[in-house]
């Protein structure tokens, strides 16, 4: 019998020689990518045991770090003192990590080694031949583009300089302000700061004062605060105003006789009972065959702003409006968005219009596109037109009832068809005349919003699929579309062995195809429950972000084939780029550039996520204020995150979150477990789980920090 040599596979290759071989021929074609058949044969490899093997090799290469696997399957090597570009991810330590899609794993710089680059910066990084533990180290050679160029913080006054203390989250360096750069600003207060040069053998920055907030813990100060933080502007230029108050907006005959005129066609507007514009609006009339002809008519802004003008160009780069607790920081100025383009009732106003023929069961039987004048009848609140399709009496009640069947029709194909029922309840403020929050309110959204919501999807789809729809073999023209990407499944996997903590499970396990019905069953059946809200918001955590894109892959999330954003050009940038664009197109244009749109489809994506984190900071501050004057009372709470450093809670009374430190839990040594969603105790083996209910003491509020701090208390008797 023959013994064969310890180390050699059946193949005649050791694993030691397949790697050294696999190497060489990396290092040599240093350029070249392969998968592992091509391995193979640059190898002269035909052993089936040896070619299986190379898979395994090629693995444990990328695991190393001396391969990347640029496709699945196919591998290219790491280049060693190559250069790479990616984005900051700074630590308040003052460390970073770069994040490369030309990297498998995150790139480790030392402080020493950033050389003035900062959080959210675009950087060229050498990469160097030591590691960090498991990641890769490297050196920032560049900066390519800063990610912001203020900051918010507070004066910390010297003698003869001062400092700007950051409040920005990943800014480890104070800046240092020369005497004859503070703009009168004082002691304590807050301020924005520019950075004006940094040489990267100094600590600090140099900077220069733009713009005084005043004093921490004022209304005005810290709303301001909040959209110098996200670089958001709160105010008009006078050049931008002289243009708004500079465009013509009498309506003519003229114009009036190029639109198709639906000014005695019954019409009305249904908005939040403060909403000072309005973007849309609906009408109805009979049409033959006893089918409905149903009007969605929008604002149509683009009448008034011409492309490339200075009033284009704010709207440009803000690309959308700012909802905060107290305000809306509008995109367009107030001449525009709450008069000349507003659908105020009583008033001619241009518009652009999607006209569908429909029947009772919501079948579209045809469709029109095209510019249109209405005079809308009458303006209802949310809360009034709730009353009229409860049962209640009211104006154009039969028009109100008709459209709310129709949308209820609507709604329930869409669910049909697999779109997801994601409905958050939403925090609301009552704030007194100083702007100090007094009670906080949830937000009911109700059929009436239905109504609205379903035939502006209604609208957004079908100018979507207008456009985008091809014959076979055709090209596409250019267009926005508002896609939604499908979820991960690892991500899908993790959330549903979260809620078997609740007894809950997703029907049909993690499948696309069943997914939405999942969900949706597990929406309603959590509503009303202490874990609503967490599971909920864990849900949508699971989900893809909706983004802007002239590449069109769908909306997962609504299951359209084809979605676009057309129904409110006053606060959205987008919708003012498909008006122009259907317009082209509906002129016989041919198709436009695809490269500009998907620029302007990436800032306004930008810009929506800033807009939301403020909208979102705005509330946390709000929800700090009002939890003040509540230290040392006990609430009921849901543990709605674990992390290694402490438990955070929402309570819920009023769905402010706070943190319980790990510090302060003093009964034993508690241990993160990732995994399992908890902390637990080492000795005792206590367990604080995501999503248990618990009892906690409200500690601090901390106004600068937007931070509660609780501690764990007993349920009061």
């Amino acid at each position: 019998m023959t013994t064969r040599k310890k180390g050699k596979p059946r193949g005649g290759l050791s694993r030691k020689e397949l790697t050294g071989q696999i190497k060489a021929l990396y290092e040599k074609e240093n350029r070249k990518t392969f998968n592992n058949k091509q391995v193979a044969a640059r190898l002269s490899v035909t052993d089936s045991h040896d070619r299986s093997m190379i898979t395994t090799v090629l693995q444990e290469l990328k695991g190393t770090g001396y391969l990347k696997e640029v496709q699945t399957g196919r591998f290219a090597l790491k280049q060693k003192g190559a250069y790479v570009t990616g984005t900051v991810d700074m630590t308040r330590m003052g460390y970073g990590f770069i994040v490369s899609p030309d990297m498998d794993d995150d790139v480790f710089v030392s402080n020493r080694n950033l050389n003035t680059a900062l959080h959210g910066d675009k950087v060229k990084v050498r990469l160097l031949l030591g590691r960090k533990g498991n990641r890769p180290e490297g050196e920032v050679m560049e900066v390519l583009e800063r990610a912001r160029e203020t900051f918010v913080g507070t004066i910390e006054m010297m003698p003869h300089f001062a400092f700007l203390i950051p409040d920005t989250k990943g800014m480890p360096f104070d800046l240092f302000i020369p005497g004859d750069k503070l703009m009168g600003a004082r002691q304590g207060e807050k301020a924005v700061a520019r950075i004006t040069e940094w040489d990267k053998r100094q600590k600090n920055p140099v900077a220069e004062i733009v713009r005084v907030l005043g004093m921490p813990g004022e209304h005005e100060t810290e709303i301001h605060a909040i959209l110098a933080e996200f670089e958001l502007p709160y105010t008009f230029s006078e050049e931008v105003e002289a243009a708004a108050a500079a465009v013509p907006v009498e309506i003519t005959a003229a114009e009036i006789k190029n639109r198709r005129d639906f000014r005695r066609v019954p019409t009305f507007t249904i908005d939040p009972a403060d909403a000072k514009d309005f973007d849309d609006a609906l009408s109805l009339q009979p049409a033959a065959d006893g089918l409905w002809e149903v009007g969605i008519h929008i604002a149509d802004v683009t009448h008034y702003i011409g492309e490339e003008t200075l009033l284009d160009k704010e709207a440009v780069t803000r690309a959308t409006s700012v909802y905060l607790v107290d305000r809306v920081v509008p995109m367009l100025p107030e001449r525009l968005s709450n008069h000349a383009c507003s659908l105020n009732p009583k008033e001619d106003k241009l518009t652009y219009s999607a006209v569908f023929t429909m029947d009772d069961t919501g079948r579209v039987h045809s469709e029109w596109f095209g510019r249109t004048v209405i005079n809308s009848d009458q303006r209802f609140s949310y809360k009034e037109a709730q009353q009229i399709i409860d049962g209640g009496k009211g104006p154009m009640k039969e028009m109100v009832l008709t459209l709310h069947d129709i949308a209820q029709k609507l709604r329930s194909k869409r669910f049909d068809t697999g779109a997801f029922s994601f409905e958050r309840t939403e925090v609301e403020f009552e704030l007194d005349e100083k702007g100090y929050p007094v009670k906080i309110n949830f937000r009911e959204s109700g059929t009436a919003n239905q109504l609205v919501e379903e035939f502006m999807l209604l609208a957004n789809r079908k100018v979507a699929e207008f456009i985008g729809r091809t014959k076979k073999g055709g090209t596409a023209k250019t267009f926005v579309y508002r896609i939604h990407d499908n979820p991960d499944p690892e991500k899908i996997a993790s959330f549903a062995k979260f809620i078997k903590r609740f007894g809950y499970r997703l029907e049909g396990g993690v499948k696309s195809s069943t997914l939405a019905l999942s969900m949706n069953n597990l929406i309603r059946e959590v509503k009303g429950r202490k874990e609503e809200n967490i599971i909920e918001t864990l849900a949508l955590r699971s989900m893809a972000k909706a983004v802007y894109s002239t590449n069109n892959i769908g909306h997962y999330g609504l299951s359209f084939k084809h979605y676009t954003h057309f129904t409110s050009p006053i606060r959205r940038y987008p919708d003012m780029m498909v008006h122009r664009l259907l317009t082209a197109y509906l002129n016989g244009e041919g198709s436009k550039s695809e490269e500009k749109y998907e620029k302007l489809c990436i800032h306004s994506s930008k810009r929506e996520r800033l807009a939301v984190e403020a909208e979102r900071a705005s509330i946390k501050y709000k929800q700090v204020e009002y939890m003040q004057d509540k230290l040392g009372e006990v609430f009921e709470g849901v543990i709605s995150g674990v992390t290694e450093w402490g438990i955070y809670v929402e309570l819920v009374e009023n769905q402010c979150e706070g943190m319980v430190s790990i510090r302060e839990l003093d009964d034993d040594f508690y241990e993160y477990d990732e995994e399992n969603y908890c902390i637990r105790g080492r000795h005792k083996g206590k367990e604080f789980t995501l999503g248990d209910v618990t009892w906690v003491q409200v500690a601090r509020a901390d106004l600068k920090k937007k931070q509660l701090d609780f501690e764990m208390a007993e349920k009061p008797v």
